[in-house]
């Protein structure tokens, strides 16, 4: 298994007056890159890509000094615009015939999470939290009789669904579904679609082999997501304690 990590944005919602890449805020004297490692090495998976794109220097620099050589580094250097563009620089990962984790680099969270979804029988799986605050940050997943029917911050009126949780952005496909992604990534950007995040080409995926699509269920743990300076405050005082406590 390998794992591909998306550490390219610029996290200008954290307002910082000169940013930090978000995977370089430290949390309990650690960075989130070397958390995510550490948790990753934990889970056995021993093969990962990173694909930097905003300040990466600092980001390499973190990596030389927390990782082994395992870690395969990747430039976006059209950061500024779609995360599409970081799958589209990981696609020789994912097309490499191995299954994949696919995570979003700006996410504190609980050590149990990552077995949740690597041991869930479907090859295919996504983490889905129920208790998440409404509003148009969350992506939502949303399920009726148990198959995805909604993959996104919004969901349209009148869609039937008897389930809805948050997406913690964490997802693990096989060689099969790895090779789907890949070929909707690859027609985002012949369409010129670069300017795309990548959770619109997962919902893609999602929507058309739901019924293929496993879901991890890690409502009680431990987790955050730091986009804007309150989940920052919120990550130090709530879930760090949880985190590191377990």
């Amino acid at each position: 298994m390998k794992a591909i990590i998306l550490a390219a944005g610029v996290g200008r919602r954290l307002n910082q007056s000169r940013p930090v890449p978000k995977c370089l805020l430290r949390f309990g004297g650690q960075t989130l890159i070397q958390r995510h490692l550490e948790a990753l090495a934990k889970a056995g998976v021993a093969n990962v890509t990173v694909c930097v794109g905003y300040e990466s220097n600092q980001v390499i620099t973190e990596l030389t000094r927390v990782a082994q050589p395992r870690v395969l580094t990747l430039h976006n250097p059209q950061y500024n615009r779609g995360s599409i563009l970081s799958l589209w620089v990981a696609r020789k990962t994912l097309l490499s015939g191995d299954d994949i984790l696919l995570m979003d680099a700006d996410v504190l969270y609980h050590p149990d999470i990552l077995p949740a979804l690597i041991e869930n029988p479907f090859p295919t799986c996504l983490l889905l939290d129920q208790n998440f605050e409404q509003g148009d940050e969350p992506v939502k997943i949303c399920l009726n009789d148990g198959l995805i029917v909604e993959f996104r911050k919004q969901i349209a009126p009148g869609l039937q669904y008897n389930l809805v949780g948050e997406s913690v952005g964490f997802f693990k496909f096989n060689a099969m579904t790895s090779l789907r992604l890949a070929t909707l990534v690859a027609g985002y950007i012949a369409n010129g679609r670069g300017d795309d995040p990548h959770e619109e080409a997962l919902r893609d995926l999602l929507l058309s082999h739901s019924n293929e699509v496993g879901i991890a269920d890690i409502t009680g743990k431990a987790w955050i997501e730091i986009d804007f300076p309150e989940d920052i405050q919120r990550a130090k005082e709530m879930i760090l304690p949880q985190v590191d406590g377990y």
